[in-house]
């Protein structure tokens, strides 16, 4: 029988994992073939956590409670990386705690897992249901992804990694920073099956127009030799375009050496030691069975 583990990330957003893992228990009892962990990962929360049961159909449920908050990303690294050094599964699935990640995808994530056991799955975005602005943004933010890297990454954190891929990310310094860019970068060939981003349950987005633009800078920076490469490539067409572009040819100039500090500074979010120490920060873990 294989065996999936769901890893959720959690910060005080307790309502909504509670109704997540209620959905998501619903759905994995039509899997009789695979059996279920969950590991909730509470990233230093300051809202007291409610007393959790053992869903029905989780054979366990772990909470990994640390010291310090250190954000969404991270916990998913330190989660990718403890599960690979102190668990024994087959594949380990990404979640979202606060409901955008939808419960109903899980049977499509599972399904496509057992036609094809060797490959890791990510859900990709087909529609979202933020606002236009951030529809804008988000496409605009694609296409510079693309521009400058030429991978087209159209997935978030929602996948399902087999275990030899989980092997390979827990040892990558980009996994500090960002997920689906070292999953891009370091898995050649990936399923996926089309994903709708769900809507939250409860409270608005957590999500600054901050984090947003370094969460999609970190994506970016895990190809930053490429962006370098690329950015030396339109310098050049750009120096030698001034006599058409005029004074338009320097503004870009500037502006794509602006674009590669930013990159640049950015990727020192990325760290091998910080990643490999990540376990110093677990407080303690939470083992309820019943």
């Amino acid at each position: 029988m294989k065996k999936i583990i769901i890893l959720i990330p959690v910060f005080n957003d307790w309502s909504s994992l509670e109704k997540l893992i209620f959905e998501t228990n619903n759905v994995i009892k039509k899997f009789d073939n695979f059996s279920f962990e969950l590991i909730v990962i509470n990233d230093a929360s300051t809202i007291s956590k409610p007393k959790f049961k053992k869903p029905k159909n989780f054979q366990s449920l772990k909470i990994l409670n640390m010291k310090k908050n250190s954000g969404h990303a991270r916990c998913n690294a330190f989660g990718i990386r403890y599960i690979e050094q102190n668990e024994k599964f087959d594949y380990v699935i990404l979640m979202d705690g606060d409901g955008e990640d939808r419960p109903y995808e899980l049977k499509e994530l599972i399904e496509l897992s057992k036609k094809e056991n060797n490959f890791s799955i990510v859900a990709k975005r087909v529609k979202r249901s933020e606002g236009s602005l951030f529809r804008f943004l988000y496409q605009i933010h694609k296409l510079i992804t693309l521009i400058f890297t030429g991978k087209n990454i159209n997935f978030g954190n929602y996948s399902c990694l087999t275990k030899r891929d989980v092997e390979k990310l827990s040892s990558q310094s980009s996994l500090w920073s960002s997920i689906s860019g070292t999953v891009k970068k370091n898995i050649p060939e990936l399923n996926e099956i089309n994903s709708t981003r769900g809507t939250r349950y409860f409270g608005p987005s957590q999500m600054s127009f901050l984090k947003l633009l370094i969460h999609s800078f970190s994506i970016i920076a895990v190809f930053k030799y490429q962006v370098f490469l690329r950015s030396i490539i339109f310098f050049i067409i750009l120096f030698y375009s001034v006599s058409y572009l005029g004074i338009f040819s320097y503004i870009f100039q500037i502006m794509l050496v602006i674009f590669n500090l930013l990159i640049f500074l950015v990727s020192l979010r990325e760290s091998k030691e910080e990643l490999v120490k990540s376990h110093e920060n677990l407080k303690n873990i939470e083992k309820i069975t019943h």
